[in-house]
């Protein structure tokens, strides 16, 4: 009777912890969603400031673009490290760390006089925001008690929120003022959310005085060289006259495999690895981590690649493309959120059944023409919000899946998730630029490479038989 309650419980109601003093869930999850939501917008706002970037810095585009290059890689990179930083030492101090080097990295980057300086800061950025997920995941766990389910479920919102208003912020802050003010506006929400964290979000456990082991530097060695020489392949496919032939090409992927293939046997070795082997492959662990690769990161480069399509395809001009995404974002918010509040009596398989499919149908209604009675805008806007409602669908089950099977290792799970989102993503992103990279008809081709995406999620339907179903708070 007592635990049926207990599962009841709202993510508004305070949890008592051993100390006594309650921790007030609604203030917290509040205030970690600030922080979350200015990470999320500082991986799309600089996108549409690259015109005034090559200008204003007497840079070229392809230096810009490093602005926003740059940050995909040392977030990547950083994410496993956080995560068992924060293991290791604290989930609350990771979270206030991370903050800090984000907000302190944000006032240099607008600071910044040369595009060589602003990549630096960007790393550095990119480095305090990969701490975040990581960290304010382990808060919830430790802290929110059987809410904890529905905290981590709700983050699903957060994300695409940021993901719609960094564009919108970006282009008015670089239409009004300049185009440091995306970085400075960083800055005093990041003071407010340090100051509120402090004061609000519970202090971490006593430790119980053991030595820690030594941080896994050959891992993380291993690890970061196989991550980086990968994410340099996929962005030079990306490059103009580039192929997978090419000696720059294969000397990257080659390289990235070697290391890889040491890390992974590196972690099977040793007592203490950077990412315990059974968390990337083990029963569980594997097909949720696959599921986040290929149902998140590559819907999410697919989406990406949604404005350009509908340029090149349908002719439609940049305003009108870029607002398709904000179909897509308000579909995940509403979607993310019915599940969270379904999810223990649904489970996590039928609605990563039902978001897969909706995914695959709105895909594929990208590759075909509109019917007469619709205008290409409103066809493509059906198609998006279709593929965010899926998405929105699916991200609950996906949080919680891995989560659930270890809650001790929260940070490190949510960093695994973190990267194979944007690995996805990237490799997406990369190899369809590839492909459309001094194609004739680009519209057409991208039309292909979203029906091949589509076919790719139906054949992977029955990875969701391999993800752990849970009922109920865990």
């Amino acid at each position: 009777m007592n635990e049926k309650i207990d599962q009841g419980k709202s993510i508004i109601q305070p949890h008592r912890q051993a100390d006594s003093k309650p921790v007030r869930r609604i203030l917290v999850f509040i205030i970690v969603s600030f922080a979350l939501l200015m990470m999320t917008i500082d991986l799309t706002i600089v996108a549409t400031a690259l015109h005034t970037l090559q200008h204003e810095l007497h840079t070229t585009i392809n230096w810009a673009g490093w602005t926003i290059t740059a940050y995909s890689f040392g977030f990547v990179l950083m994410l496993p490290i956080t995560g068992e930083l924060s293991e290791r030492y604290g989930h609350k101090r990771m979270y206030l760390i991370s903050i800090t080097v984000f907000t302190s990295a944000s006032l240099l980057c607008g600071l910044s006089n040369s595009i060589y300086q602003l990549v630096a800061m960007r790393v550095i950025q990119a480095a305090g925001a990969a701490g975040i997920t990581p960290s304010v995941t382990g808060i919830i766990v430790n802290h929110f008690g059987s809410a904890r389910d529905r905290a981590v479920s709700l983050f699903g919102s957060v994300f695409p929120i940021g993901a719609m208003i960094g564009p919108i912020f970006g282009g008015l802050f670089v239409t009004y003022l300049t185009w440091r003010d995306i970085f400075f506006v960083n800055i005093p929400i990041g003071i407010v959310v340090i100051i509120l964290s402090i004061a609000y979000i519970p202090k971490d456990p006593e430790r119980d005085g053991k030595k820690h082991p030594r941080l896994d530097i050959p891992g993380i060695l291993f690890m970061g060289s196989g991550i980086l020489s990968a994410m340099f392949a996929a962005s030079y496919l990306g490059e103009k006259k580039a192929n997978i032939l090419s000696a720059p090409f294969l000397i990257l992927i080659v390289f990235s495999a070697f290391a890889l293939f040491l890390f992974f046997r590196h972690i099977n070795r040793t007592n203490t690895p950077i990412i315990a082997p059974r968390l990337i492959h083990g029963k569980g662990f594997g097909s949720v981590n696959i599921i986040n690769v290929v149902y998140g990161g590559v819907s999410q480069g697919v989406v990406a690649l949604v404005p350009l399509y509908a340029a090149n395809r349908y002719g439609l001009s940049a305003l009108d493309s870029g607002t398709l995404l904000v179909a897509q974002g308000v579909a995940a918010v509403i979607l993310s959120t019915v599940v969270t509040i379904i999810l223990r009596k649904s489970g996590y398989r039928p609605p990563l059944y039902a978001g897969v499919i909706t995914m695959a149908i709105g895909i594929a209604l990208l590759v075909i023409p509109p019917p007469e009675v619709f205008s290409s805008y409103t066809w493509l806007a059906i198609a998006t919000f279709l593929i965010g409602a899926g998405a929105g669908a699916i991200n609950p089950s996906c949080r919680n899946a891995g989560l659930q099977l270890a809650p001790e290792h929260a940070s490190t799970l949510a960093a695994l998730r973190s990267m194979c989102l944007q690995i996805g993503s990237i490799l997406t992103v990369a190899i369809s630029t590839a492909i459309l990279t001094g194609s004739s008809h680009p519209g057409n081709v991208q039309a292909w490479i979203y029906l091949a995406s589509s076919l790719l999620f139906l054949i992977a339907i029955p990875l969701i038989k391999r993800i752990p179903e849970h009922h109920g708070t865990w």
